[in-house]
């Protein structure tokens, strides 16, 4: 199947029907003022183009970040990201969604740099009540840093769908009738930030960052978010009879679409690690697609 085949099938199984409520909201890609705030890094992170793109830098002094103004409970979040090209070894992008505290949910998307030629690692991650250690990595099939490409958390009631250009890598269930913690009850906002991470983050911290290179950059457009915003600490999302919430999923096309992309590209899975659960797997690796 060619990639053009591929994202039109996967179009047509992602057309999203809403119904919307006060608390349900769609958001244009206009402006990075309206919908993200800077979180540290000085002057490192700059919004260009009257508030369309937004990049970020690391030096040997400090890395940046932003976040988004809203919290949501309930969505689909969008952003197009060009990573850090050239030798990007020891730096990692971030874009994820998360709560606060102790007994945080969050939802990852972590670019690992690389050095000048070799291919950028995906890792993804779920947490559910401050528990972690679900990770799993993929090859991107394309370069990410000569262009832009989409990179999508879709989040609702029922399933977690990591896309990117709308093509789905993973899925993660709601299984909680088997024990199985799942993030539906913590508002997350949205976060992104570019950090220096050469104790890990490339060959296992193998490889240092350069700081000939830097400072290294990223940048971000077109983020949209639709989804059920959290308001004076309440919602009604838990509430709104809402198709959109309920409805999207992966079909079989789209898990065979899945399916190809975890038999090519993918790098790593928790779910088949031996040596680091030798007296089994987490439960959810024998009950869903995570697996």
């Amino acid at each position: 199947m060619t990639m053009s085949a591929i994202a039109k099938s996967l179009a047509s199984l992602l057309l999203i029907t809403c119904s919307l409520s006060l608390l349900f909201i769609s958001v244009s890609a206009d402006s990075f003022y309206q919908n993200f705030y800077v979180t540290w890094g000085g002057q490192r992170p700059r919004v260009l183009q009257d508030g369309d793109l937004l990049t970020l830098s690391l030096d040997s002094v400090s890395g940046s970040g932003f976040q988004s103004i809203n919290e949501y409970l309930f969505a689909e979040i969008d952003m197009q990201i060009k990573l850090v090209p050239g030798n990007s070894a020891g730096t990692v992008t971030s874009f994820y969604l998360s709560s606060q505290g102790q007994f945080h949910d969050e939802i990852d998307f972590e670019f690992l740099g690389n050095l000048s030629g070799d291919p950028y690692t995906l890792h993804t991650n779920v947490f559910c009540q401050g528990k972690g250690n679900r990770e799993q990595q993929f090859y991107l099939w394309f370069d990410p840093t000569a262009d832009f490409h989409n990179y999508t958390i879709l989040w609702n009631p029922q399933l977690i769908l990591f896309l990117v250009d709308g093509i789905p890598i993973r899925e993660f269930k709601i299984l909680e009738s088997n024990g199985i913690p799942y993030p539906k009850g913590q508002a997350m906002r949205v976060y992104s930030s570019l950090w220096n991470a050469d104790d890990w983050a490339t060959r296992g911290g193998l490889v240092k960052t350069d700081w000939s290179q830097a400072p290294f950059t990223a940048s971000y457009k077109g983020f949209r978010a639709s989804g059920c915003v959290w308001l004076s600490g309440n919602s009604n999302c838990s509430d709104v009879n809402s198709t959109w919430l309920w409805q999207q999923q992966l079909d079989y096309a789209g898990q065979g679409q899945m399916q190809w992309v975890r038999s090519n590209y993918m790098t790593y899975n928790y779910c088949t690690d031996f040596e680091r659960f030798p007296q089994g797997f987490p439960p959810e690796c024998y009950l869903s697609l995570d697996n």
